[in-house]
């Protein structure tokens, strides 16, 4: 399978001063505000961080799904917080934080999917970083 995805970044103005925008090909994202102030405090809009996390929340936990489905378990419930690390000019870190509910599989077997699809996942296949995994079977 191959496909390809879309998205657009503009801006106007400084670093610091300036304002920009950035949408999405299936416009989920559609001129979402993109500033400083997104970025490095607390402003209203994104940033190039918390997209990263999206993606890779998102990425990782449907494939999850589909390791899960290999193995024959269905996931009442599959919740990942992805939490991005930015220092000194450089993402150091991203942990994903796994929540889940899965019928009749063990905490060892759970973890042990789950580390898989970590590792295969394409987002976390892209990203030059340390990548860290708590696992949590409710």
């Amino acid at each position: 399978m191959k496909f390809t995805r879309k998205a657009n970044a503009n801006w106007k103005g400084t670093g610091m001063e300036g304002t920009g925008t950035i949408s999405s090909q299936s416009t989920t994202l559609n001129n979402a505000q993109l500033s400083f102030k997104t970025r490095f405090a607390e402003g209203v809009g994104t940033n190039p961080e918390e997209l990263i996390a999206a993606a890779h929340s998102g990425c990782f936990t449907m494939q999850l799904s589909f390791l899960l489905n290999e193995e024959g378990f269905v996931a009442d419930d599959l919740s990942t917080e992805a939490t991005v690390t930015f220092e000194d000019g450089s993402i150091t870190l991203i942990h994903l934080e796994l929540k889940g509910k899965v019928p009749s599989i063990t905490a060892e077997k759970f973890t042990e999917i789950a580390t898989k699809a970590k590792e295969i996942c394409p987002i976390s296949k892209l990203l030059k970083t340390e990548i860290t995994l708590g696992v949590n079977l409710i």
